[in-house]
């Protein structure tokens, strides 16, 4: 099954939300309160989306991939850095979110999400890209993989608990931009 990758529209918004909110429950499953994931829900998280997408004034670009059949099975969102940091001045650019379903993992379209999305961003002059992981996601792997390098680590609070967020970094996101 191959995959295509796309600039979210308005529209989107619901299928992105469903997506959110089933890799949450699927990818952190043991990492965070199981009643914070419990308590996840598609409505909330599509207005958020709803909110990101129909903002004219936005700074996140949004990117979909699209499965065969047009059915939305993953996104990745990012921009200008959320939170200016001045711990982390070399990277101008950061990846906010990226998340697929768990039967379309390890087949490349997370490869090709980032590298839209790191394309997109340096088009508006953010060269370099820092991403924030939940310490014991399988995803960490996946940005090492990519030559992510550690840059620090946080503490961060979900559902009542304090866990540790990590930073992955690429100075330069050329090598990001090149994938396929």
């Amino acid at each position: 099954m191959s995959v295509t990758i796309r600039r979210a529209i308005l529209a989107d918004a619901h299928a992105i939300a469903e997506v959110h909110v089933a890799s949450w429950r699927s990818t952190y499953r043991g990492l965070v309160p199981q009643a914070h994931l419990d308590g996840l829900s598609v409505e909330r998280r599509e207005t958020m989306w709803t909110s990101v997408l129909g903002d004219a004034r936005t700074q996140t670009l949004v990117f979909v991939a699209t499965a065969d059949d047009g059915r939305i099975v993953g996104f990745a969102a990012g921009g200008p850095p959320q939170v200016p940091d001045s711990t982390y001045p070399a990277y101008t650019g950061e990846l906010y979110a990226i998340y697929l379903l768990a039967d379309h993992q390890g087949r490349g379209t997370g490869r090709q999400l980032v590298a839209s999305l790191a394309h997109a961003l340096a088009t508006r002059g953010m060269t370099s890209l820092l991403v924030w992981v939940l310490e014991g996601n399988p995803a960490c792997h996946f940005y090492a993989a990519l030559g992510g390098v550690r840059a620090g680590e946080k503490p961060i609070d979900i559902g009542g608990a304090t866990l540790t967020e990590l930073a992955y970094g690429w100075p330069d996101s050329a090598p990001l931009r090149g994938i396929t």
